[in-house]
């Protein structure tokens, strides 16, 4: 929410700055100022100075400058509503009076937080009870200890229909809070809705304030999806959220860094062996918002990646995320273990000992940068060599800041010469704003990628999205055993259409809802969910013509392969669109941000054509 400057002001003038930093820091008088060492850096001598007649603290050593609220908020890794809420009760002041529309949203996400502590307490004691032994012996193989367990609160979701659903309703929660909180699954056909979570180990996530907003799940049986995450909701977005957050961010702030790790049991580990100040995204890979949340309590977070090409492509895609929001003093390290070690392997062979020897050798953004472009390549051609020289320097030109894009360029252009002997000047900053017109290197929808033939309908040069989406949508219910493969990227996928949204959601749905997945048993769940007949429409030719051709595959595989075919031309066409759009937004004003937009999605482009023209369809 919010807040207005005279009630800022009021709190600045009841909380005196000198007592929140004395809290911190041992100030000593000096005239009509307090002087003491730096909380913010390690110092002998002390520069952190305290003015209460001008309201604001300042590191002569470090440059850390603010007033109370923002003290509050780097020394308790607080957001700024948090910190003006903590001041504001200290002051004796009350919060500012919302809208009713603003005190209906907090009401009910108040009310969804008590339904997920329930449903977090449930779990909790079902981990302890006869029927979460499956759970206890699986975290006693990997080492977990119950005080551990204890502290990430870690549960168990037990294996039948309903046994959650059941419990919160008889504890007074409504099935739709139940259903809105990402609990349950179903229940729009006149069937009862079940539980989502059933026969897992159950990880809670909370938000900064260690309150719960949603669970991970790892099946303890051989359900082909082997994690789920809950679905978003009004408290949970995940592009927003690192898991072991709230437990981490004292922790990471007491050692000046925080370990950014791949996965729930990643954290755990860490966190069991010494290392508190570990997190980590919720499957995906990290998004501005995390890498946000990450700069918040560490100046360089620590990114640790299997050593193996997966781990590397993570790495790579960490680096193109963070190079638009590099700032001074803000970057990313990269610890890579070796091929095939995640760090609970580690642990258990070398000990913390050996995850610290990792920990203090990581690489640094740039060098991650230079190895994901030269490691494995040729330049033994001056082509070559040009070719390696334009993607680093168009790299760089996506820095946003223009001290901290000065330096990389610099840097690159260091490393170029000391590895092959010669670099070219780098390009003015003012060629951003050349007259060259952007749209026409970047190309429409004809390359390589488009010329190889394709069986997959709506994805040629005379194509239809909705042909294409409708392909995507008919072979999983067609093809037994192809919704479990493709589901997390169905999820992807943006439908115009909102029969063909709603289908993939019902889809989606039948994974949990549905005891086999057979194409009888997902018409039926279609029908039951008012979409008769879509199968047929989906499987239809253009028009009121004959089935598709496209849709008469064999196996599995040979489904599976089409899929992936149809869905990445789909994005790579959707992809241009957005290149065409961007072009002549550029055109309009060519400003410089325009420009590196464009050269990001070029590049995304050009890896989206090397991964179709990879599949043999």
């Amino acid at each position: 929410m919010a807040f207005s400057p005279a009630f800022l002001d009021e709190i600045r003038t009841r909380v005196p700055l000198s007592d929140i930093v004395g809290k911190q820091v041992r100030l000593r008088r000096h005239g009509h100022e307090y002087k003491g060492l730096c909380p913010f850096h390690r110092e002998k001598t002390p520069s952190f100075t305290v003015s209460e007649r001008k309201g604001f603290f300042h590191c002569f050593g470090c440059g850390a400058h603010g007033d109370v609220i923002g003290f509050v908020m780097r020394t308790e890794n607080l957001s700024f509503p948090e910190a003006v809420e903590r001041l504001a009760g200290l002051a004796g002041l009350e919060m500012p009076r919302q809208s009713r529309e603003e005190r209906e949203r907090e009401r009910r996400a108040a009310t969804l937080h008590d339904v997920l502590e329930e449903a977090c307490r449930w779990f909790e004691r079902r981990l302890a009870a006869p029927d979460g032994r499956d759970a206890r012996d699986y975290l006693k193989r990997r080492g977990v200890t119950r005080a551990t367990a204890e502290r990430f609160r870690l549960g168990y979701a037990p294996d039948g229909r309903d046994r959650l659903v059941r419990h919160l309703a008889a504890r007074g929660a409504a099935p739709d809070l139940v259903a809105a909180a990402g609990l349950s699954a179903g229940g729009d056909d006149g069937r009862e809705p079940v539980d989502r979570f059933r026969h897992r180990l159950v990880f809670p996530i909370a938000d900064r304030g260690g309150r719960v907003i949603a669970f991970g799940g790892r099946a303890m049986g051989g359900h082909p999806a082997k994690y789920l995450n809950s679905p978003e909701t009004p408290v949970f977005h995940k592009g927003r959220v690192l898991y072991g957050y709230a437990q981490a961010r004292k922790p990471a702030h007491e050692a000046g860094t925080v370990i950014v790790a791949e996965g729930y049991m990643d954290v755990i580990a860490l966190a069991q062996a010494g290392f508190r100040n570990a997190v980590a995204p919720l499957g995906t890979a990290l998004t501005e918002g995390q890498l946000a949340l990450l700069w918040r309590i560490a100046d360089e977070p620590v990114l640790c990646f299997d050593g193996d090409e997966a781990g590397r492509r993570a790495a790579v895609r960490a680096v193109e995320r963070a190079l638009p929001a590099l700032e001074p003093g803000k970057s990313l390290n990269f610890a890579m273990l070796p091929a095939g070690v995640d760090p609970d392997d580690l642990l258990r062979a070398d000990g913390p000992q050996g995850m610290r020897a990792v920990l203090d050798r990581p690489l640094p953004l740039l060098g991650m940068l230079w190895r994901g472009r030269v490691e494995n390549g040729r330049f033994d051609t001056p082509e070559r060599l040009a070719a390696l020289d334009k993607e680093l320097h168009d790299c760089v030109a996506r820095i946003g800041h223009g001290t901290v894009r000065h330096h990389y360029r610099e840097a690159v252009r260091r490393k170029l010469r000391e590895c092959f002997g010669s670099a070219r000047a780098a390009p003015p900053e003012r060629r951003l704003g050349a007259r060259s017109r952007p749209g026409r290197g970047l190309g429409s929808y004809r390359g390589e990628a488009e010329r190889k033939p394709s069986r997959a309908p709506g994805v040629g040069p005379a194509g239809d999205r909705q042909r294409a989406q409708n392909l995507l949508l008919a072979l999983p219910m067609l093809c037994p055993g192809l919704l479990e493969r493709v589901a997390e990227r169905l999820d992807e996928i943006d439908f115009a259409d909102p029969d063909q949204a709603r289908a993939r959601d019902c889809l989606l749905a039948a994974l949990e809802t549905e005891e086999a997945l057979d194409t009888e048993a997902l018409r039926r769940h279609l029908t039951a969910n008012g979409l008769s007949g879509l199968l047929e429409d989906l499987a239809r030719g253009p028009g009121a013509g004959p089935a598709d051709p496209s849709l008469r595959v064999e196996t599995t595989g040979e489904a599976e392969r089409l899929w992936l075919h149809a869905f990445r031309l789909l994005q790579l066409r959707l992809l241009n669109e957005e290149i065409e759009a961007d072009a002549a937004a550029w055109a309009e004003n060519e400003s410089g941000r325009d420009w590196r937009r464009l050269q990001a999605k070029q590049e995304a482009r050009q890896a989206s054509e090397k991964d179709i023209q990879s599949l043999d369809v």
